[in-house]
This record gives C-alpha cells, structure tokens and sequence, in this order.
C-alpha cells in the first residue's frame, strides 16, 4: 500500500492564530461592543468552550462557532445584549488570513513532499477560503485538494470530508495519509474513512494517548521537520 498522498489539517497543523485570537485581542474586540473581560481567565474560557463544539453533529453551522465564542467571552466575565454580535465578528476575521501565522517547519516540508512526486491535500474544518490560504502563504503548485467543511456541508470526522478530498486527488483511502493535531477529528476521522493517520503534537510533553495510538499504527511527531521520515515507514 505504497503512500500517494499527504492530507493536512490546517488550523494548529500549518498555522497558528495571532495577537488577534489571544487573550488580549479578544479584549480588544469586545472592548469595540462595550463589553468588559478578564485577560487572565482566556485560557480557561476556551478549554471549557471546546465542550460546544464536540457536543455538536458534523454538519458545518456557522451558529455553532459563534457560540463557541460567545462561551470563551462569557467564560471571561463578559456580559451584555452585545456579546453574540461580538462573537460573530471574531469568526468572521478568523477567515482573514493575515491574522494568522505558518509555523516554521511547514514551508520546506510541503515543497519537499512535492517535489517528491507526493500529492498534497488540505482538509479544514474552518470557513478560511483554502485558494487565499494557499495564495496568502505562497503555496500554489504544492496543494492538489483543498476542502473546507463550510463549503462541503459537513465537518471532520465525517468520512464525506475525507472522501471528497480523496476523490479530487484520485487516490484511495489506503494510499493516503491524514496529518493533523485533533485526536477525534482528524485522527479518529482518517481512521474511519479508511486512511492512515500520523499526530502532530506540537508540544515538549509526550501525548497522553501516545503508547495507545502507537499500538494502532498512528505515529505521534512534535514537529512536521519528522514527518518525511514517519511516511517512509508508513509507505510499504
């Protein structure tokens, strides 16, 4: 089952979000809607907010993440008839590129994977243009497929997702590989529809569920710099 293709999660996989999407940018958004907030409890807001989104279905709803954001900014003492306005404002810049950074080891990964001969897929669960994206972080050439949930209807890890990307690329389930940093909805999602799945936890700590996912055949890297070397060992 020689491997022919990379998919890639996108959000915390090849980009992280700036000043914008921390805590001190969503002070500054709410401060726009009047609506005061304590920096220091960000944190815990978005942990408990990650609730909303697993107790959903797989249907992509734009409601669904504005109320996630409502929760991080409830979550941070915020209160007030305006709260859901400034929540679909933050989703609304979360699709603006420019807010956004790669991570260091992404370029020359993709480059190499495709020069290579790999195909190269993109797969998000966001409403992020993917053309911008790639065109925003001078990809275009390296991606082959590129699907976003808002655009196919339904999120990761529903098969569907994995399926349209796969078809675009006219490569199998079992000569694909999913590359992403959630355990349920990359992971468990590529698993499901068929592909293989690799971990990327970004992170000096080793995985909770490392010696678990180990014992599936899904190897966990803290870095995409290990990426080409795990494929070779998953490509027999």
């Amino acid at each position: 089952m020689p491997l022919r293709a990379v998919l890639f999660d996108v959000d915390f996989t090849l980009i992280e979000p700036g000043p914008a999407f921390r805590a001190e940018g969503y002070e500054a958004f709410c401060s726009k809607y009047g609506i005061a907030v304590d920096t220091s409890r960000f944190g815990r807001g978005v942990l408990s907010a990650a609730r909303v989104l697993e107790e959903s279905g797989t249907v992509y709803d734009a409601e669904l993440f504005v109320r996630y954001t409502a929760h991080i900014i409830e979550a941070m003492g915020g209160s007030g008839p305006r709260v859901t306005e400034c929540a679909r404002e933050i989703y609304d810049e979360w699709a603006r590129c420019h807010h956004f950074q790669m991570y260091d080891d992404v370029p020359d990964v993709l480059r190499g994977l495709a020069a290579s001969g790999m195909k190269i897929g993109l797969i998000s669960n966001s409403h992020r243009s993917l053309s911008e994206f790639e065109s925003h972080f001078e990809l275009n050439g390296l991606i082959s497929a590129a699907v976003s949930s808002s655009e196919h209807g339904r999120m990761k890890p529903h098969a569907s997702i994995f399926e349209a990307a796969l078809r675009i690329l006219g490569v199998p389930a079992r000569n694909a590989v999913m590359v992403g940093d959630t355990l349920s909805h990359d992971i468990e999602g590529a698993l499901g529809a068929g592909l293989r799945a690799v971990l990327l936890h970004r992170s000096a700590q080793p995985h909770k569920h490392a010696d678990e996912l180990a014992a599936r055949g899904v190897p966990v890297i803290a870095s995409l710099d290990h990426l080409p070397k795990i494929l070779k060992s998953l490509d027999f």
